[in-house]
């Protein structure tokens, strides 16, 4: 993977997780020339199309387009343009909010990742069959999810943004995007690094349910906007399939996963074990939501929400993009540098999901906020920011080029 590709996303992770940062420090005190909500919609853009987005557009490209292929420069000029694109975003959308410049920008991302679909369906020749069914699995639900922003616009017009219309067009490109697209490559490229040899009616059998649990569970966000029990049946039957699938893949990678675990450093370990165990903490929550109180509160207490969302984007999300990146030397996992900022980040990241999810059971509970909550969460959350800025600040200084580390 080119340094640059790689310096460019991790610098859009600083620049999200700085938002972040701000979007905390605004509940312990009132920054009057910052508006909250278009802060938010900065910081979610930059941190998924900037960090996840372009994170894992070269990596695909890295592992499963050939090397003759990953020469073309429309890969290179591609990237470039999806990252003008995010710039456009990280600095419109602060600003303005949804408006012409921060829309326009968002679209023309929409179109690049259209076209990074139509070259990796092309150019791709990944070498298993769980590498090929999960990389196209996931270039279908990136495509699929826009289906919800194209809506965005004929809901506004006919029904307003306070429709159940509008708000259902968010949760189906939201869901899609992190439980579709997102997932399924992260897997990819998992199954790529496993490099064992997975038995294929057990692969079959968890893939065919993984979709159709991702499909499924589509029904808990739309049953927050529309009432009707058919969704929460819907949604059970989709977190049950997914447990199910789960078990399956347990089953499946733990014949090798000693053999891959023992070629690990510690720190691929730890990072590897981390995004392991979010994905299961993921499955356990999902699973809670099935008791009906707890469906809907699930969506009214906002500590939750960004709980479950931050636990996705940042536990199971990057803890495998981190493994990706450190195994394969594309950042120096040895460094100091690295090796605890990397650590820092983890700690502040559980620090602040405790903080969220204890606050969220206190309002359940109706037990209000406990004492120094939100300055609490600020302190905790300002080690994100300072572990990426550590890990931005060896790739910089790094002497030698990653592309000759890698033989490219």
């Amino acid at each position: 993977m080119r340094k640059s590709w790689l310096l460019a996303c991790f610098i859009n992770f600083f620049i999200a997780s700085l938002m972040g940062l701000l979007l905390r420090l605004m509940y312990v005190t009132p920054i009057e020339w910052v508006n909250f909500q278009f802060l938010m919609h900065g910081h979610s853009h930059t941190a998924m199309l900037g960090w996840v987005y372009l994170m894992l557009y070269g990596l695909i490209v890295h592992f499963f387009v050939p090397k003759e292929a990953q020469q073309k420069p429309i890969y290179n000029r591609l990237f470039w343009i999806t990252q003008f694109a995010v710039i456009g975003m990280m600095v419109h959308f602060p600003i303005q909010g949804y408006a012409l410049f921060s829309i326009t920008f968002s679209t023309l991302h929409i179109f690049c990742s259209y076209y990074f679909c139509l070259l990796i369906w092309k150019d791709a020749q990944p070498t298993t069959l769980p590498e090929k069914q999960l990389l196209k699995t996931a270039l279908f639900f990136m495509v699929f999810s826009t289906l919800g922003v194209w809506c965005l616009g004929p809901a506004v017009g006919l029904l307003g943004k306070a429709s159940p219309f509008y708000q259902i067009a968010i949760q189906f490109f939201l869901h899609f995007q992190f439980n579709g697209w997102f997932l399924f490559a992260v897997l990819a490229l998992f199954f790529h690094q496993f490099q064992a040899n997975i038995n294929e009616f057990q692969f079959r059998l968890f893939y065919r349910l993984l979709i159709v649990a991702t499909v499924l569970t589509l029904a808990l966000p739309i049953s927050w906007y529309l009432a009707n029990p058919i969704f929460y049946w819907i949604n059970s039957i989709g977190v049950t399939l997914q447990l199910l699938a789960f078990l399956i893949f347990i089953k499946m990678i733990r014949p090798h996963y000693q053999g891959f675990f023992n070629t690990l450093q510690p720190i691929e370990k730890l990072v590897y074990g981390f995004a392991l165990t979010s994905l299961f903490l993921k499955i356990g929550i999902q699973l809670v939501v099935l008791v009906p109180e707890f469906a809907q509160i699930s969506h009214q207490i906002r500590n939750f929400v960004i709980g479950y969302i931050h636990l996705t984007m940042l536990g199971i999300i990057t803890g495998f993009l981190f493994g990706f990146a450190i195994q394969n030397n594309f950042i120096k996992g040895k460094k100091n540098l690295v090796n605890w900022g990397i650590k820092l980040f983890l700690l502040g990241f559980i620090a602040t999901e405790l903080l969220l999810f204890v606050q969220g059971a206190y309002l359940f509970l109706n037990l209000g906020v406990f004492k120094m909550y939100y300055q609490n969460l600020f302190v905790t959350s300002i080690s994100l920011p300072i572990g990426l800025l550590m890990i931005v600040t060896s790739l910089h200084l790094e002497k030698y080029k990653i592309s000759e580390a890698l033989n490219l």
